[in-house]
């Protein structure tokens, strides 16, 4: 994944479009964060400490994923965990410290991606929901995401995929995109790990099975069902203790934080 540029200063989730009023609509959606991987090539590190938890400027990688869906007006949150499940929901209790609900998925084991998103139906409702991975950090603006939402239903797709710029460690990206549609062909872009799903993509997954969920859209791209975008801005795959140690110092640097 790439890291993008500070370019300066760090805009999280805010509201655009001066005069209209998002909250209302905001409220009614809700956004997954998934917390329930193991973090393997982030040891020793999340030996003690689940990978969200890790903590860049003082302030744990699903944090700020929260805040941010709450400046946005985003305020129901489903979290799914497994690994050392309970310290997240310790730290993060109802989320009313944060001006968000959460609610909870535990994982006796982590049940991939689809597979815990399976598994939390039952908490994500009928509508459309957004999903992002809680080890990731971006400044991707999450007033987007009602938006992109509405139309995935009036376009009658199944999924809209946010892609990022190539990282060195993922040069070869995962999907193509053309005219903000997900194709499979090159140039291919980078899943960041934000999309937004119908929940009838997941109804035949067996609650409690693991699932992955790349075979499930390449399905729906090979039925043209399957919109996405390009974010070009700050986007960090976390995923080992020296990028960890990379995007501290940048954040700290950029926040004059010890």
């Amino acid at each position: 994944m790439s890291r993008g540029s500070l370019r300066g200063s760090l805009h999280f989730g805010l509201l655009a479009t001066p005069g209209r009023d998002f909250l209302f609509e905001y409220d009614k959606m809700k956004v997954m964060l998934l917390a329930a991987g193991r973090g393997e090539r982030m040891r020793p590190l999340t030996d003690v400490t689940p990978k969200p938890l890790l903590e860049v400027a003082g302030k744990p990688l699903i944090v700020w994923h929260i805040e941010n869906l709450v400046r946005a007006g985003i305020r129901d949150l489903v979290i799914n965990h497994a690994h050392l499940g309970a310290q997240i929901e310790k730290t993060l209790g109802d989320g009313g410290q944060f001006g968000a609900r959460i609610q909870y998925s535990p994982e006796a084991h982590a049940l991939e991606t689809a597979g815990g998103i399976a598994n939390a139906l039952p908490l994500l409702g009928d509508e459309p929901f957004a999903v992002i991975n809680g080890d990731i950090f971006c400044d991707y603006d999450f007033a987007n995401l009602h938006d992109r939402a509405a139309k995935l239903v009036a376009n009658g797709d199944t999924a809209h995929l946010v892609l990022a710029s190539n990282p060195p460690q993922h040069p070869d990206g995962d999907f193509g995109l053309q005219q903000r549609r997900i194709i499979d062909s090159t140039p291919r872009l980078t899943f960041s790990g934000i999309g937004i799903y119908q929940p009838g993509l997941f109804a035949g997954i067996t609650r409690g099975s693991i699932a992955p969920l790349a075979p499930l859209l390449r399905q729906q791209i090979a039925l043209g069902k399957v919109s996405g975008e390009h974010h070009q801005g700050l986007w960090v795959d976390v995923g080992t203790p020296q990028r960890l140690a990379e995007l501290d110092r940048q954040v700290c640097t950029l926040h004059n934080t010890p």
